[in-house]
């Protein structure tokens, strides 16, 4: 599937205004299911009335994003640093870039890379506090990069792990243009072994950006590139099973009834390993978009069936949010929101340094 001439796309959106409603998307679906990731369904419901979690302004205090968002903007900036080796002509591996990047994460959450892993130069985003605050990471994010080893798929850190920790920061390799949508793919597999060596996370993080890549740069609607994606993942040599059998339940379920969460957990998983938390962001945006009458009503839609349930709420939301700011642009995101979320202009800064390096800045 080559992605290199983007066709007309079903909504009308500046690519620029995709790459940034994408990243904001991701940074407020993950603000909302951050207030609720601990807590199960009936918690919700006990806390907020049985219709649940509705709306950031429901926070007792001040709104943050979780180590979803963090990590997603540290993808961000790997990819920048590839990317401006290259436009200087300089071939650069962008998974080491990435590695580093992840490895400055590591150290805004207070945890010591061995002595034989390598000291990345600091870059801009490394001096932004917002980003130090721990805000519950993955264990085996902090597990694979405190091993000092860089994972690939050949040599595998966290062999057995097949958290959501890949999935969630990966929208950013589905947003570079003027690649095919397999080398997102590629890229965003490669990165996933950096922490997490099964098979389910490295083809789920790729699927994920692959469909992001599939809207944003390729226009196809929501249904086609969720059907792209599912195609790619069954394209595996040895395709995992669970991340097949969960994206053919959501694209099945999606057209059906909305589900009650407690049915939808039953037939997609709690979130908490990246099938389940693909399965669960793209059941989300496909089983609400008819129903919605504009785009900031989808997105509010998606993100609340995304974060209501027993699992992991903040990385659900944050993919469903990833979604729809990549198909609608910045006309996804609800005003309201925007004014209550945690520091905006770090993600849209992060989002401008990617489309710089692109050349997409118009």
């Amino acid at each position: 599937m080559d992605s290199t001439a983007a066709t007309a796309h079903p909504y009308p959106a500046t690519f620029a205004s995709r790459v940034q409603g994408s990243l904001m998307g991701g940074a407020l679906g993950d603000s909302l299911g951050y207030l609720v990731e601990f807590d199960s369904l009936a918690a919700i419901r006990a806390r907020y009335g049985m219709a649940g979690l509705l709306d950031l302004s429901q926070a007792e205090g001040p709104v943050h994003f979780s180590d979803d968002t963090q990590m997603t903007l540290y993808t961000v900036d790997g990819m920048v640093e590839a990317l401006e080796w290259a436009n200087e002509g300089v071939g650069a591996d962008a998974n080491a870039c990435l590695w580093l990047a992840y490895l400055r994460w590591l150290a805004t959450q207070r945890e010591p890379a061995p002595a034989h892993a390598p000291v990345p130069l600091p870059r801009w985003i490394d001096a932004q506090q917002t980003l130090h605050h721990r805000r519950h990471p993955g264990k085996a994010c902090l597990s694979g990069l405190a091993s000092g080893e860089m994972g690939t798929q050949a040599r595998p850190v966290n062999p057995d792990s097949k958290g959501c920790g890949t999935v969630m920061r990966s929208a950013p390799f589905g947003l570079v243009p003027h690649i095919p949508a397999e080398a997102a793919y590629k890229l965003s597999s490669d990165a996933a072994s950096l922490t997490h060596g099964h098979p389910s996370a490295r083809q789920s993080s790729g699927a994920f950006s692959l469909l992001i890549h599939a809207i944003a740069v390729q226009g196809l609607d929501l249904r086609a590139a969720a059907a792209a994606a599912r195609e790619r993942a069954a394209a595996e040599r040895k395709a995992d099973p669970d991340l097949l059998r969960r994206l053919d339940a959501a694209l099945q379920l999606s057209v059906s009834p909305l589900l009650a969460p407690e049915a939808m957990t039953a037939a997609l998983g709690e979130g908490w390993v990246a099938e389940e938390a693909l399965a669960i962001g793209l059941y989300a945006v496909l089983a609400t978009a008819a129903a919605a009458t504009s785009p900031v009503e989808h997105f509010l839609s998606a993100v609340r069936v995304a974060v209501n349930h027993d699992g992991d709420s903040d990385s659900t939301g944050s993919i469903a949010g990833n979604i729809l700011g990549a198909y609608y642009g910045e006309d996804a995101l609800p005003q309201a929101w925007l004014a209550l979320s945690e520091a905006p202009a770090l993600v849209r800064a992060m989002g401008a340094e990617l489309l710089r390096v692109t050349g997409s800045e118009g």
